[in-house]
C-alpha cells in the first residue's frame, strides 16, 4: 500500500485529496503537514506534523497543493535531507521556485503540473496540435476562476499559452499580452492574448480560441468540481512512485 503525505492539507484541494485517499484501494494517507492547527479530523493512524523532515520520512510519495513559499521550504529540506517522489500542483511560482523544482528533480522524481486535471492535459495536447496546424490563426486564451484565486493569469492559462507559443517557435515572454486598454493599435500577428476573469465560485474554465477570417475554433475545458484535481493527483502519485529521478509532466503520466 502506497503511503501518501499531503502537503497543504488544510487547503480546498488538499482536503479533497485526503477524502479521496480514504476511498482508494492502492494508496493510503500516512501523514499530513499542518503549520498551525488541523481544523478537521483524520484517522488515528495518520501522523499530523509541522516538521518537514518528519513529514517526508513518513511518506512514500508527497502530494503538494500549498502556497509557493511553503513548497519552496519543503523542497529545500527534501534536497538536503529526505528526497521523495513528489506531485506538485502549487501555482503562482516565481522563477526561483521553478528553478528549485528543476534542481530537486535531479535527486527525486517530480511531476509538476499547473493543473492535474486529466482533461486539461488533453486540452494542452490539442492546443499544441492546433497551434502548429493553424499558423495563420490568432490565438486568444480566456480563463475564469472563483473570486478567491490569488494568482493571475492562472498557471493553467500560462501553460496553455506557453504550449501554443512553443508550437510556433515563439518565446512566450515576447508575445504574451495579458491586458488591453485604450488606443493600443492593431493586434500583432504573433501575440497570444491571455485574459482573466474572476467571480463567484467558478472552479475553473479555460478556453483557447483560434481565430481567422471567416472561421474560428474554440477548445474549452470546464472543471465542475475540484475533485478533478485531487483525483488526478492520486493517479499521478501512483505513477510517479515507480519513476526514475527527473522532472515529469501530467502528459508523461498519461502517455500523451
Amino acid at each position: 500500500m502506497l503511503k501518501i503525505g499531503v502537503f497543504g492539507a488544510t487547503g480546498r484541494v488538499g482536503k479533497l485529496v485526503i477524502d479521496n485517499l480514504g476511498q482508494d484501494e492502492d494508496c493510503k494517507l500516512s501523514v499530513v503537514y499542518v503549520r498551525n492547527e488541523l481544523d478537521f479530523g483524520v484517522p488515528p493512524s495518520v501522523l499530523v506534523t509541522n516538521d518537514f523532515k518528519t513529514f517526508l520520512q513518513s511518506s512514500d510519495v508527497v502530494i503538494d497543493f500549498s502556497q509557493p513559499e511553503a513548497m519552496e521550504q519543503l523542497l529545500e529540506v527534501a534536497i538536503k535531507d529526505v528526497a521523495k517522489p513528489m506531485i506538485i500542483g502549487t501555482t503562482g511560482l516565481n522563477e526561483h521556485q521553478k528553478n528549485l523544482i528543476h534542481e530537486a528533480s535531479s535527486k527525486m522524481p517530480i511531476l509538476y503540473a499547473t493543473n492535474l486535471s486529466l482533461g486539461v492535459a488533453m486540452l494542452n495536447r490539442l492546443v499544441e496540435i492546433a497551434s502548429k496546424a493553424l499558423k495563420e490563426f490568432d490565438i486568444e486564451i480566456v480563463e475564469m476562476h472563483h473570486r478567491f484565486k490569488k494568482d493571475s493569469p492562472s498557471g493553467t492559462a500560462l501553460t496553455l499559452a506557453t504550449t501554443a507559443a512553443n508550437a510556433r517557435d515563439l518565446n512566450i515572454n515576447n508575445v504574451r499580452v495579458s491586458g488591453r486598454n485604450g488606443n493600443i493599435g492593431e493586434r500583432t500577428k504573433d501575440e497570444i492574448g491571455v485574459m482573466s476573469l474572476r467571480g463567484g465560485d467558478i472552479v475553473g474554465r479555460h478556453t483557447v480560441g483560434f481565430y481567422n477570417d471567416g472561421e474560428f475554433i474554440e477548445l474549452s475545458h470546464t472543471a465542475t468540481s475540484r475533485e478533478t484535481f485531487s483525483k488526478g493527483a492520486i493517479v499521478a502519485a501512483k505513477w510517479i512512485a515507480n519513476q526514475k529521478n527527473g522532472l515529469y509532466s501530467i502528459n508523461d503520466c498519461l502517455g500523451i
